[in-house]
């Protein structure tokens, strides 16, 4: 177990007379396994020698390789196997809690080239994309077949990425995450070999067979293979969507609305919530004149019949609890303006204090709790004197504090910290998680622990030993 506790601070020093580090952690003499990895196939992929002198916290990688196809990616990973070279799969970079950062050095896996859309299967309600497809091209792509792919986490993520750290995002409510969406993977593991963890070319909407392979990938941030296909699950477009905004007097009024709407079975498509502090934000910085109370975006998807009957129902909830008048956007034009706030919300955030950096955390509650732990956290970003708004995707319980801060203050990046590891036991002790989706990374593995357990984290570490008995994959992320 000592492989896998060790610290995270990097870089760290790799043990393996194939890599010899130098005190520093970083290689001495990279030359000889770079040329053998350049070689794999050079005509295809680059491998980028990195400059050294990089300071220590930017974790650089020793190089960085853009495979085209999966036997490249098989190649590759085979080679840096068998010499001890830790690799990191890359997506698109969105990740927010550093997975892609390179602890030990070794070699990023660059995979946004291997970008085709390999199986669109419209009548099974399936497709199949590559590594480097994002979702907004897969959307794109399916356009004109009356089809899309739901999930969103706002960034522009690749898929597979998305399935690496199961992601969800507004739309979960109604579509669920990443974990209800994808059917089957294809993963190259540590060693090389190909695995496909539904069978290969099989695409069931449910299956009994045998031990959920896919489920162990999904969520997994690169620490037991990389993901270089999946296959998903498509949902049909809906024929009318209208968007509403409600204003409340208070947290508590916002929660027992979205209960109660979801307790009468309304398949609201997005019940998205934004506190006092980001709805004044959205309005300076988007020119807006929304109340900067407590607040709820929503969203409902249809018939046109049914999305009316959606509407007077939430409308009727909503106002038992004190809520406003609704703001309705039925034209797409309309529909877009009202969702700027939400849409924008990162970079109204950091508004507050030009020229500041952003730091996002998030947790996850059960919804009887969310009440009381977001107003718990408001009362720390104020003792904490910390400007933080409050985003949820309160349909489950998730929220995001944007933490404004400037990255040269180390007492205030101090204070930051602090905060955050509160904020997820706070979610721990109401029986929640410290993270409903940005993934453990490296910044919160003390949390997992806390949260799972001894018995769930040694089960985890033996899977991992398992699959990676070198640690080579993504190593000091997650375990």
């Amino acid at each position: 177990s000592e492989r896998f506790t060790e610290s995270a601070s990097c870089p760290q020093q790799s043990g393996s007379s194939f890599y010899p580090p130098r005190k520093d952690g970083r290689l001495s003499q990279p030359s000889a396994w770079l040329d053998s990895i350049s070689q794999i196939a050079v005509e295809n992929f680059h491998v980028k020698r990195l400059a050294m002198s990089h300071p220590p916290r930017n974790c650089p990688p020793d190089a960085v390789a853009w495979p085209r196809t999966v036997e490249q990616v098989s190649l590759l990973a085979a080679t840096c196997y068998s010499r001890g070279v830790p690799v990191i799969p890359f997506g698109t970079g969105t990740g927010l809690e550093g997975g892609v950062t390179a602890v030990q050095g070794g070699v990023c896996v660059n995979l946004t080239k291997m970008d085709q859309i390999s199986e669109l299967n419209p009548e099974d309600f399936t497709v199949a994309v590559e590594a480097g497809v994002t979702r907004k091209a897969l959307n794109k792509y399916l356009r004109e077949s009356g089809l899309w792919f739901p999930v969103d986490p706002g960034a522009d993520a690749s898929l597979c990425g998305m399935v690496a750290t199961a992601a969800s995002g507004t739309n979960a409510v109604r579509y669920g995450t990443m974990r209800q969406n994808v059917l089957n993977l294809q993963v190259i593991l540590p060693d090389g070999r190909v695995l496909h963890t539904a069978g290969q070319s099989r695409r069931p909407r449910k299956s009994a067979a045998g031990y959920n392979l896919t489920g162990l990938f999904v969520g997994s941030e690169g620490t037991l293979g990389f993901i270089t296909q999946a296959t998903l699950r498509l949902h049909g477009i809906p024929e009318a969507t209208v968007a509403a905004i409600c204003a409340f007097p208070n947290i508590q009024a916002a929660v027992d609305s979205t209960v109660q709407v979801l307790q009468a079975g309304l398949p609201i498509a997005r019940i998205e919530f934004l506190d006092e502090v980001m709805m004044g934000a959205c309005n300076r910085y988007s020119g807006l004149s929304y109340a900067e109370l407590p607040t709820l975006f929503l969203e409902f998807h249809g018939t046109q019949q049914s999305v009316e009957e959606q509407v007077g129902a939430t409308e009727a909830i909503v106002q038992s609890n004190g809520g406003s008048d609704f703001a309705w956007a039925w034209e797409p034009e309309a529909h877009a303006q009202l969702w700027a706030a939400r849409h924008n919300a990162w970079y109204a955030a950091l508004a507050l204090r030009p020229g500041k950096k952003g730091y996002s955390t998030d947790v996850c509650v059960p919804l009887s709790r969310l009440p009381e732990v977001l107003l718990e956290t408001k009362k720390d970003l104020l003792n904490s004197n910390l400007t933080g708004p409050l985003v949820g995707h309160v349909g489950d319980g998730n929220f995001h504090c944007l933490l404004i801060l400037d990255p040269e203050d180390a007492e205030e990046k101090e204070r930051v910290a602090d905060f955050a590891k509160r904020l997820g036991r706070r979610a721990l002790a109401v029986g929640g998680t410290c993270t409903g989706e940005h993934g453990i990374g490296l910044g919160k593995r003390q949390l997992l622990r806390e949260e799972v357990g001894e018995v769930a984290l040694s089960t985890m570490r033996q899977i991992k030993m398992a699959l990676d008995p070198k640690n080579l994959m993504n190593p000091g992320k997650v375990l």
